[in-house]
């Protein structure tokens, strides 16, 4: 029987574990085999018939691409097959279904998600976090719900009200900065914030060359979002078949493009392409990037 799992990988590791769980078993004492080592012939030698009872293994599929040999020997009669498959392409997950169970575990995906998230689970672990604080978490871990919830841990030992500045002492870290808040942050004259954004997004290690390639390509969808708008009003939904990306960049992109005009893009480009050659020539890249902020918050 295959037991399957797909999704967020820090989220399908726990499911997993208290599915086996309420089966009377535990994940960490499942032989695993993942990378390279899941072959037919592995599978074969762990989930061969036993005398104490029903063989099991736990299989990592991640940068794994079963063919239909290893997908036949996930489906062995007679023996669990924990499936631990964080992409869970559709074809896969008809044949895990076939052959036993599938549960897709999504993962919050917002930043607003990310704080409900992180809500419920302390809620759960009988923490009483704010709704501050728990924005704050996910400002600073955004993703890594892994970190998040470690962090939840350590916060069972605090002997104080959790409100955003107490994380802020405990945690230590500061959120590490959005390219999208930072441009329509000078776009919108808020300088201040525009280059708070900056240091933090630098202060986190970010390349301040990949960090210029995400303004160069986040203008391009504004650029194309102003001329969008002179159409008339125009939707998330459809800026986003337009522009050929995801909603969420298109929102972020009408967002600043409905702050600007023709003439102050045509203008904003161009201080962007000073920028750009002055970080190529060897000259200072953080103040490039700097005073191409205060240049767009004009």
């Amino acid at each position: 029987m295959i037991l399957a799992f797909s999704g967020n990988r820090f989220l399908v590791e726990e499911a997993a574990r208290e599915v086996l769980a309420g089966r009377g078993l535990h994940l960490r004492d499942l032989p695993r085999v993942g990378g390279d080592d899941v072959t037919p012939q592995t599978l074969a030698t762990l989930l061969a018939p036993s005398l104490f009872g029903e063989s099991a293994v736990l299989v990592d599929l991640e940068g794994v691409r079963p063919d239909k040999a290893l997908l036949s020997a996930l489906a062995t009669p007679g023996a669990l097959v924990v499936v631990l498959d964080p992409l869970g392409a559709a074809t896969r997950v008809k044949h895990y279904e076939q052959h036993g169970e599938h549960r897709a575990v999504p993962a919050p995906a917002k930043p607003g998600e990310v704080a409900a998230w992180a809500s419920a689970r302390a809620k759960q672990m009988k923490l009483k976090l704010e709704r501050e604080a728990a924005t704050y978490l996910a400002e600073v871990f955004g993703a890594d719900l892994a970190g998040l919830s470690a962090e939840l841990n350590k916060l069972v030992f605090v002997d104080e009200p959790l409100g955003r500045e107490t994380l802020r002492r405990v945690v230590g870290r500061e959120p590490p900065g959005d390219s999208f808040a930072m441009l329509g942050a000078a776009t919108a004259g808020r300088t201040a914030e525009a280059l708070k954004q900056l240091r933090q997004l630098l202060a986190s290690g970010e390349d301040p060359f990949k960090l210029m390639g995400a303004v160069i390509w986040q203008y391009s969808l504004v650029a194309r979002s102003v001329a969008l708008l002179q159409g008339g009003r125009v939707s998330e939904t459809e800026a986003a078949q337009r522009l050929g990306v995801k909603p969420y960049p298109a929102k972020k992109a009408l967002e600043v493009a409905r702050q600007l005009s023709e003439r102050q893009i045509r203008a904003h480009l161009n201080h962007i392409l000073s920028a750009d050659l002055a970080m190529k020539r060897g000259l200072d890249v953080p103040a490039a990037l700097e005073r191409l902020l205060v240049q767009l918050s004009f």
